[in-house]
């Protein structure tokens, strides 16, 4: 059986709808779901039991002792770990693990060890300068090949294998993109997984801070070279000369990165540098 895992710190407005997703919208298969409520002060895990979920409940606030919590003595694949603030349905799940392959299901196939969903980024809310960062981010080649930014990753159980607890790092996904090599991993498609930008420039950079400290700790651990190195600023030169309309937006786009790459340097984690995987939007980028 399925098992959709989702740590939530302090999500008691927005868990309730992203459960009645996953619970009574489409799909013909019964999945498995476990809220993991860690360091929470608000009533997170009374909303996620009242839809008859299971619930795990951690004192201290962090995703990956969430998940680690949420995970002890589980059993079944594959398994999928949701942010709380993603919204997706039963049937959104099961064509995401449909598209999971393992090695013995055809020789003549390569395994499909992780799976994401397309990536969109709802920015209607934001400024104008939010919105124009956005529009160029939408070109970064490394979402065409990474498993970071979507807020939904499925692994088959030969995936989950790759690894045996998640590390106290902020980068989760980024930590799950480099335990997989080129043809192991699947974008669905037809599986949408709706970003929710920030609203102000301010918030657009200490987001993008928190995510560039938990990338700066992943790769200093990092001593097999697997980590996705960041990339230069050549995509985004050749992305400007290809398309010159996007140039006021590619500006705008440098000021910010280097704005969240000094404030990056300043520290500060826990939780709130912690808190989704949607917050991997700057995963590789410098």
């Amino acid at each position: 059986m399925t098992t959709v895992l989702i740590a939530a710190h302090n999500e008691a407005g927005i868990i309730g709808r992203t459960l009645d997703g996953l619970l009574n919208e489409g799909g013909d298969s019964s999945i498995r779901v476990v809220v993991a409520a860690n360091g929470c002060t608000d009533d997170t895990a009374a909303v996620a039991r009242r839809r008859h979920v299971e619930v795990v409940e951690v004192a201290e606030p962090g995703k990956a002792a969430a998940l680690n919590a949420a995970e002890h003595g589980l059993i079944g694949y594959p398994r999928v770990y949701l942010d709380a603030d993603v919204n997706l349905t039963r049937s959104a799940v099961e064509q995401l693990t449909r598209a999971l392959r393992s090695v013995d299901d055809d020789s003549s196939q390569p395994a499909v060890l992780a799976t994401v969903p397309a990536r969109r980024v709802d920015a209607s809310g934001s400024t104008v300068l939010v919105r124009m960062y956005y529009a160029v981010n939408a070109r970064h080649p490394a979402y065409q090949t990474g498993l970071f930014g979507r807020g939904a990753i499925a692994l088959s159980e030969d995936g989950r294998r790759r690894f045996t607890e998640f590390p106290e790092i902020i980068a989760d996904d980024l930590f799950l993109d480099s335990l997989f090599g080129p043809g192991e991993t699947a974008e669905v498609d037809n599986v949408v997984s709706v970003v929710r930008a920030v609203r102000s420039t301010r918030d657009l950079v200490r987001r993008l801070a928190r995510v560039r400290r938990g990338n700066a700790q992943l790769r200093a651990a990092d001593a097999t070279g697997q980590v996705r190195r960041a990339m230069g600023p050549g995509w985004l030169v050749a992305a400007a000369r290809t398309d010159p309309r996007i140039i006021p937006g590619a500006l705008v786009y440098a000021a910010i990165t280097i704005a969240a790459e000094v404030q990056s340097r300043w520290g500060g984690d826990g939780w709130g540098a912690d808190r989704s995987t949607s917050d991997a939007e700057a995963a590789v980028i410098r």
